[in-house]
């Protein structure tokens, strides 16, 4: 087995998702020339998550790229238990997310770009609020900028003493 076939293993146990594909249009002499944009969520489903953003003429492609870079991206997330440790919120250019715990059985109370990559880092119950820019983009880069801020409550402990 080469290295390329083991690696494509050891990647096949991240869960994909697809957040969004975007159409573009060029006008040029013949006509309308597409192009298309992918933004492509990856996780493990257990603290582990990455996006990618990806380019190309054709639809699959655009996500095969965003995958890749997803992959490349990747981020460990602190989770306590099935849910986030603390309430916190993440921006990115106009995109605002708000982030709060939840007793276990709540579910993911959430809407647009943030329930594929809560759901893809693992967590199970949380609530959450899209402040600001509906762009799915930068509500998917908040919700990994307000992911990043996690602490656990030994970190927080350890930085007040």
């Amino acid at each position: 087995m080469s290295d390329r076939e083991f690696s494509r293993e050891a990647q096949s146990d991240f869960d994909e998702r697809v957040v969004f594909v975007n159409r573009c249009a060029k006008v040029v002499k013949g006509g309308r020339r597409f192009s298309f944009s992918a933004v492509v969520v990856v996780g493990d489903h257990d603290g582990r998550v990455g996006f990618g953003f990806g380019k190309a003429n054709e639809v699959s492609d655009a996500i095969r790229k965003g995958g890749e870079a997803a992959r490349k991206d990747m981020v460990r997330v602190k989770l306590a238990g099935k849910t986030i440790p603390h309430a916190v919120e993440g921006t990115c250019d106009g995109g605002r997310v708000l982030l709060k715990p939840a007793p276990d059985g709540t579910g993911l109370i959430v809407g647009g770009g943030m329930r594929p990559v809560l759901e893809a880092a693992g967590v199970r119950d949380a609530v959450g609020k899209s402040l600001g820019s509906k762009n799915r983009l930068n509500v998917v880069k908040a919700t990994v900028d307000a992911l990043n801020q996690l602490r656990s409550a030994e970190e927080i402990a350890a930085a007040r003493t």
